[in-house]
């Protein structure tokens, strides 16, 4: 390694996700950098203020173009539809009030029958949940 290709901390974050984030930022844009005491963190979060959190590391003379990305506000996206849609790419609408405020998953009312429940504790074999679609208007499943 030649005397001016040296690394120097870019940022230092108490919180090793939020730097794995910031890392990809800094890949995405093709910045070469690693990340410094972050599985030392993971295994003894204790120490994190001891160590000064978990670090990026960059070359010194891409530490402009790394603070110029970081600096730079990136706009997310949101969802034009967040509608839950059946398997067929339409709304679900409850039968019962004509709401489009549902979704699917597991069924509000469980209905467990005596012996399901003795088998399940006895030979430690799990319930059977039912799933079926639920509108948050008139609180009623309906398939």
């Amino acid at each position: 390694m030649n005397d001016h290709a040296k690394t120097t901390t870019l940022e230092s974050y108490y919180d090793p996700i939020l730097a794995q984030i910031i890392y990809a930022k800094l890949k995405a844009r093709r910045i070469p950098c690693f990340i410094a005491d972050e599985y030392f963190l993971w295994a003894k979060p204790y120490l994190n203020e001891a160590l000064g959190g978990v670090k990026i590391r960059v070359f010194e003379k891409d530490v402009e173009k790394c603070k110029l990305i970081l600096e730079a506000k990136d706009e997310v996206a949101e969802p034009a539809d967040n509608h839950v849609h059946n398997e067929f790419g339409t709304e679900q609408i409850c039968p019962y009030c004509s709401s489009i405020n549902t979704r699917y998953g597991g069924a509000t009312k469980v209905k467990f029958r005596f012996p399901s429940v003795l088998a399940s504790i006895l030979f430690l074999v799990p319930l059977y949940f039912r799933m079926s679609w639920h509108c948050f208007n008139c609180y009623r499943d309906f398939e």
